[in-house]
């Protein structure tokens, strides 16, 4: 352990409880700017949400569930029917973060090196040497739209990214810039010509999100904001610096040991319901859960979890982590239903 990493450890050591939860006072926060960060959080978010509104109408579920998984440093699963903005909600986020972005319209012709990059052949003083060149991935935030049209081939070349944040061409490795996010799509209706992702990838993906249509009130505003002949636009967002101070924090938003317990009896409830529930989730899952529920209390203003935020983002934890029986599906179960029984179970 060097100088650094003991300094850090003996800090935390000092501002911890005696249960091992950080302590989220201002004598905790690792620097001048992340305390000012910290202290500034609530304002932070309001304007951030504030800015988005500009441009999406509703789906302040939608937004708050996407940016806990960007605070959480993972990944998004995006679903719904076509046409209700899931596209325009995640470039929008991206601007007004001012991160680098980049979208990848999947289809099932699209190949892996369309996505990571490729070595291409330059010559240069007479000689011909190989240089790589960077593809789409190779951003802070990636749209993977409409993912499950794209080949296995093609999805399997985004599982190196999304769990290493690295990208292995030929016999070299190129880190990922940080943060790094893929955000992926897909519309649940159309199966014709796509390819469902598999389980081990849909388990690296912290969230999935569902998008529902809007209200009538809603759907209104829609209309009177996209048939004028300027479209919105954002004007101001995050910074890199305190986007990465808001995700230091999030992981030291305290949790009491009951609270962990309860995550760790959920989780392991959909082992144990055999009734409907062929597969459960794995440890992934109860660490993911773990993180989305500061992510949340942290984005509420609140230095400590709730009972209310591991209940709340139970549902898009774990919704695509578990393979329900033949019989829940005939009987027309969904995922959701088997979490909101499982929740009434563990008290």
């Amino acid at each position: 352990m060097n100088k650094v990493q003991q300094e850090r450890a003996s800090g935390l050591a000092k501002n911890s409880n005696p249960k091992g939860e950080a302590d989220m006072s201002e004598n905790n926060i690792d620097s001048g700017e992340a305390s000012t960060t910290y202290q500034n959080a609530g304002r932070i978010f309001k304007n951030f949400f504030d800015e988005i509104g500009n441009v999406i109408v509703g789906q302040n579920r939608v937004v708050e569930q996407i940016i806990i998984s960007i605070l959480c440093e993972g990944h998004a699963l995006v679903e719904s029917n076509p046409g209700l903005g899931k596209t325009l909600m995640i470039s929008t986020i991206a601007k007004a973060m001012n991160l680098k972005f980049s979208r990848v319209q999947c289809t099932p012709d699209l190949m892996p090196s369309d996505i990571t990059g490729t070595n291409v052949i330059e010559e240069k003083d007479n000689k011909k040497e190989f240089r790589f060149e960077p593809g789409p991935v190779f951003a802070n935030i990636v749209l993977a739209d409409e993912v499950n049209r794209a080949s296995p081939k093609t999805q399997s070349a985004l599982l190196e990214a999304m769990q290493e944040k690295q990208v292995t061409v030929g016999n070299d490795t190129f880190l990922l810039d940080r943060p790094f996010f893929i955000l992926a799509t897909q519309n649940p209706i159309e199966m014709e010509g796509t390819y469902p992702l598999p389980e081990a990838q849909l388990d690296r993906f912290l969230l999935k999100v569902l998008v529902d249509y809007p209200s009538f009130e809603e759907e209104m505003e829609i209309v009177n904001r996209y048939t004028k002949s300027e479209f919105p636009k954002i004007t101001r967002g995050l910074d890199k610096s305190t986007l990465l101070d808001l995700q230091r924090l999030t992981r030291q938003v305290p949790i009491s040991e009951e609270l962990k317990q309860r995550v760790l009896f959920i989780v392991a409830m959909t082992r144990k319901d055999k009734e409907h529930i062929e597969y459960g989730a794995s440890p992934r899952a109860s660490i993911g859960l773990i993180l989305a529920a500061k992510a949340r209390a942290l984005i509420h203003g609140r230095n400590f979890v709730s009972k209310e935020d591991i209940d709340y983002m139970a549902y898009p934890v774990l919704r695509h982590r578990l393979i329900l029986t033949f019989e829940a599906e005939r009987s027309g179960m969904s995922p959701d239903e088997v979490v909101e029984e499982i929740l009434k179970k563990v008290k």
